[in-house]
């Protein structure tokens, strides 16, 4: 069996690197997908930031400031294996800007992080333990598949239901919203 290995260009250092076909994949899918959650990112106001559908709900800040996490930090947390069972926190931000930071450093991540995995590395066992048991085992390429892009693809519907109740124009991301076409059909 032959690979193909594909080359891109990395943005952080404008020199090209040769990225295997697992991570590759994985990289062209966030690369279509983060210029769309930024739509939804930047549709929120800072006065809507602690604003909760309902009392066991995140914030509108804290769902988004995990939206603009995540991806980052899970291409993080899967070079470690094992790895911990991270406590999870959800911080109140301050601001849309420190939402739209956090959510660049996210995207920095990935591109950084993502094309050093191999297929070998893409296809390893990957570990979750939590209280010294495993908890999780699965290849570390569908488990950023499932948690990276899956669970990022899932809050950001979430948010646009947040979006939504707020009465803010949700943004199209694969197909139209109620409220504009699909980008591929926006004039601009």
């Amino acid at each position: 069996m032959t690979t193909v290995l594909t080359e891109e260009l990395n943005p952080q250092t404008s020199q090209k690197q040769t990225i295997e076909p697992l991570a590759a994949a994985l990289l062209a899918e966030f690369e279509i997908q983060a210029p769309i959650t930024r739509r939804f990112l930047e549709r929120l106001p800072d006065d809507k930031l602690t604003w909760k559908p309902h009392e066991k709900s995140m914030s509108a800040g804290q769902l988004a400031y995990h939206l603009a996490s995540t991806p980052g930090g899970v291409v993080r947390f899967a070079q470690n294996n094992p790895a911990q069972a991270p406590d999870f926190k959800f911080p109140q931000p301050a601001s849309r800007e420190e939402i739209l930071n956090c959510f660049d450093e996210s995207i920095a991540a990935v591109r950084g992080v993502l094309p050093t995995f191999d297929d070998v590395a893409m296809n390893e066992t990957w570990r979750l333990m939590a209280g010294g048991r495993e908890v999780l085992a699965q290849a570390r390429g569908n488990f950023l598949r499932d948690v990276m892009l899956s669970h990022w693809y899932q809050h950001r519907g979430q948010f646009g239901v947040y979006l939504r109740l707020l009465d803010i124009a949700v943004p199209a991301s694969f197909g139209p919203s109620a409220d504009e076409p699909p980008p591929f059909m926006q004039k601009g």
